[in-house]
């Protein structure tokens, strides 16, 4: 292979051609986007067992990323590796099952090979080839043309916009399921546990609020002197006011304290009902981390009166926290 010298001009115009020929590839799937894609659609969504996803080489990695797709947002499905399927593996497909299979040509032999055996179980087929007329495409029950005018590939050999093109049918395809389905929030953090998208999706502001003693509070009547030294020792920046029955009055911030001194007001003799902020924004216990952070963004806060359900003070939940546990 000859030695070749980069020059800049050149490989900015040989990157951004890649790309051009990609998003041309893509521009190209949206009247596909038809009936066969929601026959497609309904074949899965009527599918009581799972998606079982077959590819070979640069397609069975895109197949294999359709699969965690689509497991993950609702369709229960895996990836089985074609060469593996036909030494045993095709016992993982069972009569339930849907199968989604993906080449390009639509004539890869470990893939056509198991045909036979998919069609005398009686498995609902989908093929996404580039090739119509293709073997493994006349043998589906229903087709997904994701072919392309050119490979990005300078030699048009390496897959490139093929395998870009496939994998955004098959996430045209997941996220169109992931509707059909109804598919919540709660149900994608379910499948999502572990990681920074698994802690703001799961964890519950219960894990994370400072309740019982570490809970600055203090009584209607007292001097805002005092108050101050409850902050203070909490260290939260803040403090509840309650009236004599427990009841929650208002909120005292660091904030409220810049606005103290700007208006002069005397520390020493003043009361903290005389300049704690009422009707304080409050979160119920059981909530979201996440619902949190987007009601503190949105008042520009930071920090919550965390209520029970009976209305009573369960403890303070600060912004610092939720930094913290990797929710924000």
């Amino acid at each position: 292979m000859a030695e070749s010298i980069l020059h800049p001009d050149a490989v900015r115009k040989l990157g951004r051609r890649v790309l051009e020929i990609e998003r041309d590839a893509l521009q190209a799937l949206l009247p596909r986007i038809d009936d066969s894609f929601v026959a497609a659609c309904e074949l899965c969504l009527a599918c009581t067992g799972r998606v079982v996803v077959l590819g070979m080489g640069k397609s069975g990695h895109i197949a294999g990323k359709i699969a965690a797709t689509l497991a993950s947002t609702g369709t229960p499905a895996f990836f089985v590796h074609p060469g593996e399927a036909s030494h045993g593996d095709l016992g993982m497909i069972t009569r339930t099952d849907v199968v989604l299979a993906l080449s390009n040509s639509g004539e890869t032999a470990e893939v056509t090979s198991l045909l036979p055996v998919i069609k005398r179980q009686g498995v609902g087929l989908i093929a996404m080839t580039g090739k119509p007329e293709s073997t493994l495409a006349r043998s589906a029950d229903v087709h997904l043309n994701v072919a392309v005018g050119a490979e990005a590939c300078p030699l048009n050999l390496a897959p490139t916009a093929s395998t870009t093109a496939a994998l955004a049918m098959g996430d045209a395809l997941a996220v169109a399921l992931l509707e059909a389905r109804g598919f919540t929030e709660e149900d994608f953090a379910l499948s999502h546990p572990g990681g920074s998208l698994g802690r703001r999706l799961l964890l519950k502001i219960d894990d994370l609020l400072h309740s019982g003693d570490a809970i600055p509070r203090v009584q209607t009547g007292t001097p805002l002197k005092e108050a101050l030294v409850e902050m203070s020792a909490k260290g939260l920046g803040m403090t509840i006011v309650e009236d004599a029955s427990g009841a929650l009055v208002g909120v005292y911030t660091d904030g409220d304290l810049r606005r103290t001194l700007d208006a002069d007001i005397d520390l020493r003799s003043a009361k903290i009902e005389a300049v704690m902020a009422p009707s304080p924004k409050t979160i119920s216990t059981g909530v979201l981390a996440a619902e949190a952070v987007k009601r503190m963004q949105d008042a520009a806060i930071t920090s919550l009166v965390v209520t029970n359900d009976a209305g009573q003070v369960a403890g303070i939940l600060h912004m610092h926290d939720l930094l913290r546990a990797g929710v924000v």
